[in-house]
């Protein structure tokens, strides 16, 4: 396993819109900063999910990894599920938070802050893709609609039309 260099990150964000929409701007060393799609604001104690800006792909051979920034962990922000994204997921990341602030303070978080580090991985072995209730999570129809057919093309073998349909159909909105 080792985490894939920018040229391979462009490369995959070109061919199957790994991360979409995507900036420039963004990339960070061998990783993308995700954005905050709304702006919140996370009460003393507060548990919220929010909602990442970008749609996330990963491929079935890769898995993500995510780390959060260090700028809203020196605040007191707390993430509960920063860690992974299972190969073969698409959609709006929910990342799970909670203010633990010293201070007690409200934490603000701006609609487009950069929020969370994704890194791609590549993987070893046969390929256990996400088919979880969460897949194509907060994607609109036209986002399902643009992936449709890399996800024909990376998950023939694994799904057919009918299940995809399914899944695309019963996603979680938003």
């Amino acid at each position: 396993m080792c985490i894939i260099g920018k040229d391979k990150l462009y490369e995959l964000i070109e061919k199957d819109k790994i991360v979409y929409p995507f900036d420039q701007r963004l990339l960070d060393g061998d990783g993308y900063i995700l954005t905050v799609r709304e702006e919140t604001v996370l009460q003393y104690l507060e548990h919220i999910n929010l909602i990442s800006n970008e749609i996330i792909f990963t491929p079935l051979s890769y898995v993500a990894h995510l780390t959060a920034k260090s700028k809203f962990g020196r605040m007191g922000l707390s993430f509960l599920n920063a860690a992974k994204v299972h190969s073969g997921f698409i959609g709006r990341l929910a990342l799970e938070l909670v203010n633990l602030s010293n201070n007690r303070q409200p934490i603000i978080i701006k609609r487009g802050d950069p929020f969370m580090h994704i890194e791609y991985i590549t993987r070893e072995g046969k390929p256990s893709p996400y088919d979880g209730p969460y897949q194509f999570q907060y994607m609109s129809d036209e986002e399902v609609e643009i992936y449709r057919p890399i996800i024909t093309k990376e998950f023939k073998d694994i799904f057919d039309e009918e299940e995809l349909d399914d899944m695309m159909k019963n996603r979680v909105k938003g």
